[in-house]
């Protein structure tokens, strides 16, 4: 299945949205997710499915100045 994240066309193989942060980000500590321009709470993460073609875009916090 074909989406874009943060971007770049990926081929990804889970749909759940969950899945595909940690395995991108490889954490879902200080993580902030669109799918298709619509915030998703983290509490919904794992029940969220990610749709092919989809948009995800996904921002670490990141400390400092």
């Amino acid at each position: 299945m074909k989406i874009t994240y943060n971007g770049e066309l990926l081929d990804i193989s889970t749909p759940n949205l969950e899945a595909l942060i940690l395995q991108q980000a490889g954490t879902d500590q200080g993580v902030a997710v669109a799918l298709d321009g619509a915030v998703v709470p983290r509490s919904r993460w794992a029940s969220t499915e990610v749709p092919e073609g989809a948009r995800v875009d996904a921002l670490t916090a990141v400390q400092g100045g």
